[in-house]
């Protein structure tokens, strides 16, 4: 059910490489989500209630949670998911704290003082996606992150159920992580509110999270009018797989990507013929046995085996596609590392698969997609913070850079530039 292609092959490398492509987004959706964007721009909470109510059946009285029902909710969170959420929790801030950027000054030589100060962002939204599954891991990914960051409201958006609540899980991850307000609306809609600000919802400085193509086309739509991380396409893993690599686990990890999404691109590159066909034979054996429906499509529409020549090569088109996730079941799997710079994260060795990134190791697990992880990092500190620019001259300093000034403004045509430098700087 999972073809095998060969890089050797021109045609069949084109194929590879169009796996990816053909999960792009319907044209239609940024139709559909411009007229969201522009009934909530008009209409605000009314327009927020109205298609929170289309699209996932809650009647709201209120656009959020209120405290007493996020508490009871949290304390219907089972234990062993509690304590599995504040291990993740304390993982998430340990690696993520050293990467607030500081403030730092400097001295000009007459006095003037420059500094770069590092401030938190006012207001920040992390979108928690509901239907499918439900993430309170991406509760803790998003929202540590803007508490270590110094923000102080940060609101968690999620879809309600039917009767306007959330899942325990998700609710105990907010009051873990530092929420302070869970917003009850998802979709395109939610986006909309968040970054243009309805009667009760307040206008954010970020939105951070994944989301589906609705949320993903009104992230696209309204960046300018509030900062996003970026826009994610279908999740992604690539395995490089060598003879060391046992068939069977690396087929298991294969329906653990693709069980995300029907778009999910899920592909192992191997240098071993032999390896391809028993990692096909397995996957085949797993979905028989353990049936898993979207893993089953999504593998069949956009998965594939991939023999290269060597392992050079295998290392080589899995850093040309840059992807989200890329797991290494490599003999010497540390020494690929340096051979795979443009992968947005890096799971090395037989026993760590992608769950122990997603879940409970520390780093992010929201990345960038689509190829974009050649420029663009995972989720950081820095996401929740802005730099200010402050410059302080004495007129000492003043006096010592004038000319200089005077004399690149003039050369650029902006003599009055020049001249606020000059008017100030002659006796």
């Amino acid at each position: 059910m999972i073809r095998i292609l060969h890089l050797a092959d021109p045609a069949q490398r084109r194929q590879a490489l169009e796996l990816r492509a053909g999960a792009a987004m319907p044209a239609s959706v940024a139709a559909t989500v411009s007229g969201i964007i522009a009934d909530v721009r008009e209409r605000g909470d009314v327009a927020v209630r109205a298609l929170t109510a289309k699209f996932d059946g809650a009647q709201l009285d209120a656009l959020f949670l209120d405290d007493a029902r996020w508490d009871a909710l949290a304390a219907q969170c089972p234990a062993p998911v509690r304590a599995a959420l504040q291990l993740a929790h304390q993982r998430v801030r340990d690696f993520h704290a050293p990467q607030l950027p500081p403030s730092y000054q400097q001295q000009l030589p007459e006095g003037g003082v420059l500094r770069c100060l590092t401030l938190p962002l006012r207001r920040a939204a992390c979108y928690v996606p509901g239907g499918r599954a439900a993430y309170p891991s991406t509760v803790i990914m998003t929202a540590t992150l803007a508490k270590l960051a110094g923000v102080e409201e940060i609101i968690v958006a999620t879809p309600p159920r039917r009767d306007g609540s959330i899942l325990p899980e998700v609710a105990a991850a907010a009051r873990i992580a530092g929420a302070t307000r869970i917003l009850l609306s998802g979709g395109a809609q939610a986006v909309a509110a968040l970054a243009l600000g309805t009667e009760s919802v307040p206008r954010v400085d970020v939105i951070v999270g994944p989301g589906n193509a609705w949320v993903t086309e009104a992230k696209k739509q309204l960046a300018g009018e509030v900062r996003i991380d970026g826009l994610a396409g279908p999740t992604e893993v690539v395995i490089v797989a060598d003879g060391s690599a046992d068939a069977r686990l690396a087929a298991i990890d294969l329906v653990a990507q693709g069980e995300h999404d029907p778009l999910a691109f899920s592909v192992l590159v191997t240098p071993d013929a032999d390896l391809a066909r028993r990692v096909a034979a397995a996957l085949e054996l797993e979905l028989r046995e353990v049936p898993n429906r979207v893993a089953a499509e999504s593998l069949q529409a956009h998965g594939a085996i991939i023999v290269a020549r060597d392992l050079d090569e295998a290392l080589a088109f899995a850093d040309e596609l840059a992807p989200e996730h890329l797991e290494l079941l490599l003999a010497d799997a540390r020494a690929a590392v340096s051979k795979v710079p443009r992968a947005a994260a890096v799971f090395v060795g037989h026993f760590a698969p992608v769950p122990v990134g997603d879940y409970l190791a520390g780093p992010n697990h929201t990345l960038p997609t689509s190829g974009t992880a050649r420029f663009a990092s995972p989720l950081g500190v820095a996401d929740f913070v802005r730099r200010q620019n402050v410059i302080e001259y004495p007129a000492a300093q003043l006096a010592a850079d004038a000319a200089s000034i005077a004399a690149l403004g003039h050369a650029e045509g902006l003599h009055g530039h020049a001249r606020a430098v000059e008017a100030r700087s002659k006796p």
